[in-house]
Order: C-alpha cells, then sequence, then structure tokens
C-alpha cells in the first residue's frame, strides 16, 4: 500500500474514533442536563396540553442509561390527584434524549396509584377524554371516518412505547363515585424477554375477582398473547352483566392474541385468536337453566375502513367439536349493505349434538345420531331496496343420517296418545290427553274440510308440499320487520307451530326459535311423523280462546255443534282468530254480530279457496261475512256491555300464506 494512503487512512480512522471519545465524554458531563432538558420538555408539554399540574421531584442518572425518578404526581387543577408512585427506575434510550423525548428500554415502578374520582361537583379525569380544537371542518368535502387508521395508530404507539424489560410492583388503579366502586389491584407485572406474567385482583362494587395472566408480546412485529385464568376455584365472573342484563356470566380461562396487523391502502386488517373455557352464562331469556359451553373458540380476521367493516372468510369459530367458518360485512355508504355467510364442512352428527351448549336446548339433551351434517347460510341485505332481502338457510344431511337415540325427549311421541300440557307466561295451566280416550279428540276425517281448507290457507298453503319451513315466508317477514323496525311478522309455518306447542311450551327465550328449526327439521326430514298426522295433532291442540283447545272445543264453544258439522263462513271465522284467539270478544257487537271489519277477511280467504278449487264460485257468492253463536260464548258475548271499539284499521294479513297466490 501507498505510504501516504496509509498514513491518510490512520489519520481518518483517528478522527473518527477521536470524535466517538469526545462526544462519549461529552455525554457523559452533560447528561445530566439533557434529562433534565426533556424532563422540563415533557412537563411543559403536559401542562400545556392539559389543566394539571405534573411534578417529577426528582430525575437523575445512577449510570451511563439508568435513571431514577421520584416523587411523580399529576393533580388536576381544583381536583384530587390523580396519578402518583413511588419511584420509577429505568433504562433509558440515549438516542431519545437526545431528540427530546424519553423512551425506557427497562422500567421498574414501585406503588402506583391511579385514582378517577366522580361526584356531584365533577371528576379528576375527562380532561384527558376531551378533543383538542380542531381547524375548522371542510364541510364542502364529506369524508368517512376512518377507525381503522384510528385503531392501527392506537395498535402502533402502544407497542412501540412497550419497554423491552418491566418490573411493575404494587400497582393500584381505582374508580370510586356515589354509585359505582372499581378497584384493580397488581401486586406484580413483569415483562422480561418478551414475556408477560401478573397477578390482578379486580372489584367491581361487590364482585371481586382474582386472577393470573400470562402471555408473550413482541412488539416489533405487533405481536400479544396473553391468556386469563382464575386464580380460586370460583370462575372469572363477568361484571356489569347481572346489574346491566339481568344475567350471570363467568369463565375459567380466557386466551386472546393479535398475530398480525397490516395497514394498506387506508384499511387495518389484524388477525389472532380467542378461546374461553367452561364458560357460563344464565339469564331467563336465554334459558331456564344455566348454558354452559365447555370450549368456544375463534381464529379471526377483521378489516377496518373508511365505513366499511368485514369479518373476513377466513375467520373460523368453533363451539366444543362444530367448526364454521364465517363472513360477515357492514358497508356504510350512500346505501348501508350487510352481508352475512355461514358454512361449515361436513359434520359428524354426534359431535353436532354433542357441540350444542348444555342448558340451551333440553329437547335435543342426549340425542345419539350417525351421519353427518353440514349447514350453510347466505343473507343480504341493501337498505335502500329491504324487499329483495336475501336469506338461505340450508341444513343438509348425509345419505346414512338417522337418528339411533332420542336424549331427553322422543320426537316421535305425536304419532300415538300423548299428554299435552299448554304453558302460558311459563306456567302450566291445563294438561290433557291428544288421543281418542279424551272426550274432545277428534280425528282429521271428522273436521270439516272447510275448516281444513281455511286453516292451511291462512296459516300455510304450502304445508303438504314444503319440509317444515317457507323460505320465501320467512324472507318476506325479515323485509317486513325491518321495514317496521319491529317485530310485526313471523313467518312460521304449521310444523313450526305445532313443534312449539307441543316441544317448547315451557320457555319462551329468543334461542327457542333455534331449538325449534332443528326439531322441525329432525321430524320432516327424517319424515318421523306424517304430514296427515302432525296436520291432525295441530288441529285438536291449537287454543281457539280461554281455555277452549283443540276443534271440537271450539265448535262446541262458539256454534253448539260438532267440528264436521261446521260451515264454511264458521270455519272462517275460526281461522280468523287462531292469531290472537284470547280476543275473540273484539269480532263480535254486543248483539252477536260479526264487526265490519271482518268482511275484508272474509273475502280474501274466501277468494283464494274459490281459486284453489277448495270451494265453489257458488258457495264464494253465497259466502256472507258473518255467524249465528250458538254454544257458550253467545252467553258471554251477547250479554255482555258493549265496551269495545270497532276496530277501524285497514285490513291486512299477516301470515305466510298468501305468498304466490
Amino acid at each position: 500500500m501507498n505510504p501516504r494512503l496509509k498514513k491518510r487512512l490512520i489519520w481518518v480512522a483517528g478522527g473518527i474514533l477521536a470524535f466517538f471519545l469526545i462526544l462519549l465524554i461529552s455525554l457523559l458531563i452533560f447528561r445530566g442536563k439533557l434529562l433534565e432538558y426533556s424532563i422540563t420538555r415533557i412537563t411543559e408539554k403536559v401542562e400545556s396540553r392539559y389543566p394539571v399540574k405534573f411534578t417529577i421531584g426528582k430525575a437523575e442518572f445512577t449510570d451511563l442509561r439508568s435513571v431514577v425518578l421520584s416523587g411523580i404526581t399529576l393533580v388536576p387543577h381544583g381536583r384530587d390527584t390523580l396519578f402518583t408512585t413511588d419511584t420509577v427506575n429505568a433504562t433509558v434510550s440515549l438516542r431519545s434524549i437526545f431528540k427530546g423525548r424519553v423512551v425506557f428500554r427497562r422500567l421498574e415502578v414501585a406503588n402506583g396509584y391511579l385514582t378517577a374520582r366522580r361526584d356531584s361537583s365533577g371528576n379528576n379525569f375527562s380532561f384527558l377524554l376531551k378533543r383538542e380544537d380542531a381547524a375548522p371542518v371542510d364541510t364542502t368535502e364529506k369524508t368517512a371516518r376512518n377507525y381503522g387508521r384510528l385503531l392501527n395508530n392506537i395498535i402502533e404507539t402502544a407497542f412501540d412505547n412497550v419497554p423491552d424489560q418491566v418490573y411493575f410492583r404494587n400497582l393500584n388503579v381505582s374508580y370510586v363515585s356515589t354509585n359505582r366502586t372499581i378497584d384493580v389491584r397488581m401486586p406484580y407485572l413483569t415483562i422480561d424477554d418478551g414475556e408477560i406474567d401478573s397477578q390482578v385482583s379486580i372489584q367491581v362494587d361487590t364482585l371481586r375477582n382474582n386472577m393470573r395472566v400470562h402471555g408473550a408480546i413482541n412488539p416489533r412485529s405487533y405481536v400479544i398473547s396473553a391468556s386469563l385464568f382464575a386464580f380460586d376455584e370460583r370462575g372469572i365472573k363477568v361484571p356489569y352483566v347481572k346489574s346491566k342484563l339481568g344475567g350471570e356470566m363467568s369463565f375459567d380461562t380466557l386466551y386472546v392474541s393479535l398475530t398480525d396487523k397490516t395497514f394498506r391502502r387506508d384499511i387495518l386488517t389484524v388477525k389472532g385468536a380467542a378461546m374461553v373455557n367452561d364458560l357460563f352464562v344464565n339469564h331467563e331469556r336465554l334459558a331456564t337453566e344455566d348454558i354452559h359451553v365447555k370450549e368456544a373458540a375463534i381464529d379471526y380476521s377483521i378489516s377496518i375502513g373508511p365505513n366499511l367493516y368485514v369479518i373476513d372468510s377466513l375467520t373460523q369459530v368453533r363451539i366444543n367439536k362444530v367448526k364454521a367458518n364465517i363472513f360477515a360485512s357492514y358497508n356504510k355508504g350512500e346505501a348501508d349493505i350487510v352481508d352475512l355467510k355461514v358454512k361449515t364442512a361436513d359434520v359428524p352428527a354426534n359431535d353436532f349434538f354433542e357441540s350444542l351448549p348444555t342448558g340451551l336446548f333440553e329437547n335435543l339433551e342426549g340425542i345419539k345420531a350417525e351421519g353427518k351434517l353440514k349447514y350453510k347460510m347466505d343473507f343480504h341485505l341493501n337498505m335502500d331496496s329491504v324487499e329483495a332481502v336475501k336469506f338461505d338457510s340450508d341444513l343438509d344431511a348425509s345419505k346414512d343420517f338417522k337418528i339411533v337415540e332420542y336424549g331427553s325427549t322422543n320426537l316421535e311421541k305425536i304419532n300415538s296418545s300423548f299428554s299435552h300440557t299448554v304453558y302460558e307466561y311459563g306456567k302450566p295451566v291445563r294438561t290433557f290427553t291428544v288421543g281418542p280416550s279424551n272426550f274432545f279428540y277428534t280425528p282429521i276425517e271428522q273436521i270439516s274440510p272447510y275448516l281444513r281448507n281455511a286453516i292451511l290457507t291462512a296459516e300455510d298453503a304450502y304445508f303438504y308440499r314444503h319440509k317444515g319451513f317457507h323460505e320465501e315466508a320467512f324472507r318476506q317477514a325479515i323485509a317486513k320487520n325491518i321495514q317496521e323496525r319491529d317485530f310485526k311478522r313471523g313467518g312460521s309455518t304449521i310444523s313450526m307451530q305445532l313443534v312449539k306447542n307441543v316441544f317448547l311450551t315451557r320457555q319462551k327465550t329468543v334461542t327457542r326459535k333455534v331449538e325449534e328449526a332443528i326439531i322441525v327439521w329432525l321430524i320432516e326430514n327424517q319424515r318421523l311423523v306424517s304430514k296427515h298426522r302432525m296436520f291432525e295433532v295441530y288441529l285438536n291442540i291449537i287454543e281457539w280462546g280461554p281455555e277452549i283447545y283443540g276443534a271440537k272445543d271450539a265448535s262446541r264453544f262458539y256454534f253448539g255443534k260438532q267440528p264436521s258439522e261446521l260451515t264454511l263462513a264458521e270455519a272462517i271465522f275460526l281461522t280468523s282468530i287462531i292469531p290472537s284467539p284470547k280476543r275473540y270478544r273484539s269480532s263480535f257487537d254486543s248483539a252477536g254480530n260479526l264487526r265490519s271489519h271482518k268482511a275484508g277477511y272474509y273475502r280474501l280467504i274466501g277468494g283464494h279457496m274459490a281459486r284453489r278449487g277448495l270451494i265453489s264460485q257458488e258457495e264464494y257468492d253465497n259466502l256472507y261475512p258473518n255467524v249465528r253463536l250458538s254454544g257458550r260464548a253467545r252467553d258471554i258475548v251477547v250479554t255482555a256491555p258493549d265496551t269495545t271499539e270497532e276496530d277501524t284499521r285497514e285490513f291486512e294479513l299477516e301470515t305466510i300464506d298468501m305468498l304466490d297466490f
């Protein structure tokens, strides 16, 4: 090598070494001043942004990168202290100090107290929730708020400020108001080499949970997972469920994770998993007993963008042994659009029934079956065209599917005589035998064809053709209920009404429809009961007035005759009161004549019966919308003063049967 070049390289290397040596010496000399400057900037920034007094009593280096802070308090103006801690020992990023801010790499905090208070004079924390003054809003262009961007910023800020090592001791967080007390005590919290460990005690009013938290975190990859499990045998009870919803919820272990995060083209996508073990739920609107899910899990993929919320089809939900892929989206634009898809692979039938949460479907508990089941559902709604709502739901069985053993309920019991109990508001009001031993039982052949056909026309015109469900009726019921923003129409078939009355009368819960649908599917698709027998039982158990059940009881009560003797007008009247049998008196005036609003119903039902060939044109032409009461009902209706007002609302039939005529 050229001696001159070699000499120059030595001088350059020496100069660089000297620069860093001088920089290191300067840092050692002035690091205290730099730390003091950083602390001052932080204090000024906090106090300029919020109406508080922020104090760091003492800050000093104990070695090259270790800092001890003491006497830290945050006191809102005119309010109680919000936060205080004895000491903070930290290892500081030297690079962050030169940037005028402090980033901790190792953090030890002892005896920290965050105390939020609210009383009649105000609180000491709401200032943290107030938004800073914003620039004037440009109203010339409306832009959607992007909650995906907001959530992405929160995630990145949280992860970017996680120290490599954390040792917290005796941390306390509390909220006290005139009607609420929340107290969180954390004896310790450690994060070391990406491993999280903590013990937590949470008291909400009188409910206390003691739990352990164990997990892992990788801040650079935005990955975190944590398991929360009970520290004692009581399990973990979810607060507020009882006070807010009137129920109870508890679990043994909860696992949650975030495994991937991407933010592209203004859309945030997060992926991860969650699992809960031994979940117990108790609420009278759900079931009469505790609902128990041994294990439930979800692998999720969720995307959030400008007015866009999507649960991707990669999302898989598992309830015990049954898995289903879920897709759901809500696109809020000029027209709000909702999509929901559910799909399972072939599931062994036994796994399906064993995976149903115990306490939720009492009639299905204990069923044993062979073969496989598969479910698919597709729902699409455009709020600009609600009437075109799409709903398809299919439960398919393999050719070898069959029930080999019934559990708590024999679904074939209605093939022969059985005891039937009528319930109202969850309480039994009457029990009778559905069979020949009951004087009021009537074989279907002895019931007037007028009554049979009128009921089929009004309640379920396709009863003998469908397999328990009328999807078009259900689709129209959904559209009607959405448009009315209320439950105005149900879309129940005769099969569904029969199952509801025979098997599900003991509880009126929001999950009853699911159990009803499964039982109807089993009875219809496995041909456990013939259509003929189902309709016969239906005609012998439905209510036709207070304590009036079955066609024979109704015929005698209103007209003093046998059901085989009913006229067309009498049959249509009996059909008209099926939806509200206890309000039968409102159909008559004080003289026992049908009120005028019934004429529309007679024209509608009679007209459809004539078009379907169920009555002749002559019978329809001679149909008069009135009946003559001659049974016990006459004594009740005619002798009573006329205190009811005639219903003058426009006639509209809200049953499923008027479809496709």
